[in-house]
């Protein structure tokens, strides 16, 4: 295995899939409900086989290389295909443009054969050497300032992948620099699917993909999508999709109620509960402790804390924006440690654990959180934390800050406690326990993602290899003991879960919510009523 000090070069990278924010959410599910919508379409009406879908942020064009955030890579999803996919309601790997891979003994080649008879939008047909082009255009060091995607999941070059070739016309072969276990993960995020240049009508440059669908119309807060012919995958369900720029909670239910819109993915919990649906995404909200400094260098006293934190009474603060979360790793991400809850206890355990760590009475330390108060109330939800703290002996100050300036205190370690967030990307365990835990991680400034600046070399060497190794049994129980380890140390205490919402009308079909946030749409379509339904062979 390389020695900690050579990893440290390219390891940053190992976070490739987590950006850490200051920003919250949380909210219970919801199923949806028939009662949205009642008015059933009328023998005289028109059928519609486009879905109208709204969503706040639509993009005007779509480049992969920009799809990390928002609502991008939710459209990027339909456009563009990966080599590998996460699978249906999963973060399980799949074949895409890629049908079979393997890795060579040392970890560092992964070999990748494309799916036969795959053509881009405009007809030509996917090749090795096309692959190799579309991730080369983003590994590039001039790419590097425009393209946020790169840098944000694997830093670039040099950092994971060294290169990307094509020895043959249906083999596309990465080189790493180091074992990186995580990679099939990162392959399926849409910021790195595969794209071609080509040249629209107009003479304008655009980027163009092998997905289910294809770009026909875009203008400002407007994206329609055409269903491509001889999809490798078969036809999509819905022949157009039209995205639509939609925030508001009015402009939503006033448009889902005319059926100018069937589908809404808000950014925050949508006031209307009819029709709405809710999952756990890959965002989680957590209590970073200063662990440099007093009084949270005490470790007990960081261990009063989560057991003074009662999940039920969180929950009641966190509203309808994200759930109370008792795991290291949320419920999209495999490898998580059950039945060993982080958040609660007794009085008397909290008691216990205060007069162990000699708690110096006359020291009031500080919570750091961000101003926000929406979609979710992060000062209010601060609050209930001191009320918690305070009812057993520990007794905080708030301080309510800009994210900006929240953000610039967590990274120089100016702090004592901190509520912050951070978003996994993708499923692998390393993409959050690495960034939030370990030494590499922990340097101060604008790369800092270990804002508790813990340090165990225990640790670090555990996920590390855990990070390198290929078989998911003995990643598995690392990345167990590795939980084990933080649940005993708690440098960091994760308290929620963000919940993602959708609603929809009665007679959308299919929708499911994916974990990445990254759904499938060309699975999901309008159920058209029998009186509508075209006769069998009739054409429209």
């Amino acid at each position: 295995m390389m020695p900690a000090p050579m990893f440290g070069r390219v390891a940053a990278v190992l976070a490739p899939l987590v950006t850490v924010f200051v920003t919250f959410l949380v909210a219970p599910p919801l199923i949806i409900s028939p009662a949205l919508g009642q008015n059933t379409p009328l023998p005289t009406q028109v059928v519609r086989r486009e879905l109208r879908i709204g969503a706040p942020g639509v993009p005007s064009a779509l480049d992969p290389g920009a799809a990390l955030e928002g609502t991008s890579p939710l459209i990027a999803r339909q456009v563009f295909d990966t080599l590998v996919a996460w699978r249906e309601g999963s973060t399980e790997i799949e074949p895409a443009l890629a049908t079979r891979w393997n890795a060579s003994r040392d970890g560092l080649v992964w070999s990748f054969t494309l799916r036969e008879g795959v053509k881009f939008h405009d007809g030509s047909p996917l090749t090795a050497h096309e692959v190799a082009g579309s991730f080369e255009r983003q590994l590039k060091p001039e790419a590097q300032g425009a393209n946020r995607t790169w840098p944000a999941l694997l830093r670039g070059a040099p950092g994971v992948i060294k290169e990307v070739r094509a020895p043959n016309s249906r083999t596309v072969e990465i080189v790493l620099a180091q074992p990186y276990a995580p990679l099939l993960t990162v392959l399926a995020h849409p910021g790195l699917s595969i794209a071609k240049p080509s040249t629209a009508a107009d003479g304008a440059g655009r980027l163009i993909g092998t997905g289910p669908y294809r770009v026909v119309d875009a203008s400002v807060g407007r994206l329609a999508l055409e269903a491509m012919p001889g999809y490798w995958a078969g036809p999509p369900k819905s022949e157009r999709l039209v995205f639509l720029d939609v925030s508001a909670d009015d402009q939503a239910e006033s448009e889902l109620d005319s059926r100018s819109l069937d589908i809404w993915f808000p950014a925050a919990p949508p006031r209307r509960a009819e029709g709405a649906l809710s999952a756990p995404g890959l965002r989680i909200g957590y209590l970073a402790f200063q662990t440099e400094k007093e009084p949270f260098s005490r470790r007990t006293l960081r261990q009063a804390v989560a057991a003074a934190v009662d999940p039920a009474i969180l929950g009641q603060a966190l509203d309808r924006a994200a759930v109370p979360l008792q795991s290291f790793l949320p419920p999209g991400v495999w490898g998580r440690r059950e039945g060993s809850p982080i958040l609660g206890g007794s009085r008397t355990t909290v008691k216990a654990l205060i007069k162990e760590s000699r708690w110096p009475k006359e020291t009031k330390p500080t919570l750091l959180v961000p101003a926000e108060t929406t979609p979710l109330n992060l000062p209010k939800l601060a609050e209930t934390i001191q009320l918690l703290l305070g009812s057993d002996d520990l007794p905080l100050n708030i301080q309510a800050e800009s994210e900006a300036t929240v953000r610039s205190l967590l990274q120089a370690g100016a702090y004592d406690m901190a509520l912050t967030e951070a978003t996994v990307a993708g499923g692998d365990p390393h993409l959050l326990l690495y960034p939030l835990s370990t030494s590499e991680a922990a340097s101060k400034g604008p790369r800092a993602m270990n804002f508790s600046f813990y340090r165990n070399p225990r640790l670090d060497d555990v996920l590390i290899r855990a990070s390198q190794l290929t078989f998911r049994s003995e990643r598995q129980r690392l990345y167990q003991r590795g939980q084990a380890m933080l649940a005993e140390e708690l440098p960091w205490v994760p308290i929620y879960v963000r919940l993602q919402w959708a609603v929809a009308r009665p007679d959308v079909k299919g929708l499911r919510l994916h974990p990445t946030g990254v759904h499938r749409l060309d699975t999901v379509s309008l159920d058209v009523p029998p009186s509508l339904a075209p006769a069998p062979g009739a054409t429209r």
